[in-house]
């Protein structure tokens, strides 16, 4: 037997004697993790080690999923390359809906290594949010392939919308469709129309081997009609939050609120509709008028009444590095803490169905592992070694004050993270 696979990886990875949060069961004091073949193979107090299994020694430390953020513009909204890495917003038509936001992701982006220091292992990455209809969204992990496709996770994933003010603005500076919020509305419900005769079209030449034109935007349309996607709406305002809803009812789309800034205002509607909210980012300013009912007790209101909730970043409006930032502020407000532990590991898996992989400590999951100094919703709590599937991919040295990150291959050298 193997004691290793191809890439070099030991074949079974043991992290013991930590404090373990699995997220979808109780708190382990002292536990052990498992990992074979770089998914997690057993939890819990008294798990056989094989011989041969590396050990990873997490005693007096608190062991975690690796953390998941579910909005973000990393790779695809560049740090410090100036509009030469900033390829978030395809503003030549309000309906961009074929684009895809793989497309544009460049992996050595050195938000992904911020990513690691924050101990995020898995990232939504968006379009912008300047058109009604931006494109598609992908999930992936922050770290380990040689090209952005070994790192997916899925893609297409959603189909990002913007609503309110960024539609507004883009468009009435060139005095097109659409300039207000009704426009905005107008434009996303006739793509849908289209959508709808295009897709019984297609499978109609599909039954008959007829000939088809492919369209790519209707493509994504359909596959959104289909529930094939999540439909990821940038709203802060509760009356737009509203005409989203009202929409998403209409065509029985599977809404995803991003952002939610104003959800407080009609909390009780989206917990009568079970539909879940992508807080954030928290630690930022009311830099324009949407924003007025900017609060950091959002995620503890929502979680009292019952609203399926995670928190988010928004990279690069703040860093993605201050996830765990965006949780010690909510606990502060109100948010009680184990629901901030969930906000940022099993509860954005759960709400775009990527929790049988991702999200949690469970037989079968994928071994993205975080183990931290103490709380991560503590302040000044440092992930000090992250995992991607049974990988070590970062570690923290406390005499050094550095980070380090691994090689994706012999062709590209580890890097070093300073403060």
């Amino acid at each position: 037997m193997s004691s290793s696979d191809d890439a070099g990886r030991p074949r079974f990875v043991a992290v013991v004697g930590g404090r373990v949060l699995p997220i979808s069961s109780a708190p382990i004091p002292v536990g052990t993790v498992l990992i074979e073949d770089g998914r997690i193979a057993a939890v819990g107090d008294s798990v056989p080690i094989p011989d041969g299994a590396r050990i990873i020694d997490a005693s007096g430390k608190w062991v975690l999923p690796g953390l998941f953020d579910s909005h973000a513009h990393v790779g695809i909204h560049e740090d410090v390359n100036g509009t030469e890495g900033d390829d978030l917003n395809n503003t030549s038509s309000p309906d961009t809906s074929g684009l895809r936001a793989v497309d544009g992701i460049d992996i050595e982006d050195s938000a992904f290594r911020d990513a690691l220091s924050g101990g995020i292992t898995s990232v939504v990455v968006l379009p912008g949010s300047s058109n009604p209809l931006g494109g598609e969204t992908v999930a992936m992990k922050t770290w380990g392939g040689r090209t952005v496709d070994e790192q997916v996770i899925r893609s297409p994933l959603g189909l990002k919308s913007g609503f309110g003010e960024n539609p507004k603005v883009t468009y009435a500076a060139k005095g097109l469709l659409p300039m207000t919020r009704p426009g905005t509305a107008y434009v996303i419900r006739q793509a849908l129309e289209d959508a709808r005769v295009y897709a019984a079209r297609r499978d109609e030449a599909s039954r008959s081997d007829s000939p088809f034109g492919r369209d790519l935007r209707l493509d994504a349309l359909a596959r959104l009609l289909r529930r094939e996607t999540s439909w990821a709406v940038h709203v802060h305002r509760h009356d737009d939050i509203a005409t989203a809803i009202r929409i998403a009812e209409e065509y029985g789309l599977d809404l995803v609120i991003n952002h939610g800034t104003g959800a407080q205002r009609i909390v009780d509607v989206i917990a009568e509709r079970d539909l879940p909210v992508l807080v954030g980012p928290l630690v930022t300013a009311r830099a324009k008028l949407e924003l007025a009912d900017h609060s950091g007790a959002t995620p503890g209101v929502l979680d009292r009444a019952g609203v399926r909730f995670a928190l988010t970043t928004d990279h690069p409006e703040v860093p993605i590095y201050m996830l765990t930032l965006q949780a010690a502020l909510a606990v502060k407000e109100g948010l009680d803490r184990s629901a901030a532990h969930r906000a940022v590991t099993l509860a954005p898996a759960e709400i775009l169905h990527l929790d049988a992989r991702i999200g949690s400590l469970r037989p079968g999951r994928d071994a993205d592992i975080v183990i931290w100094s103490g709380d991560p919703v503590d302040s000044d709590t440092r992930a000090e070694h992250v995992l991607i599937d049974g990988r070590t991919v970062y570690t923290w040295d406390a005499e050094t004050g550095a980070g380090t990150v691994a090689a994706r291959t012999d062709r590209f050298p580890a890097g070093t993270l300073r403060p």
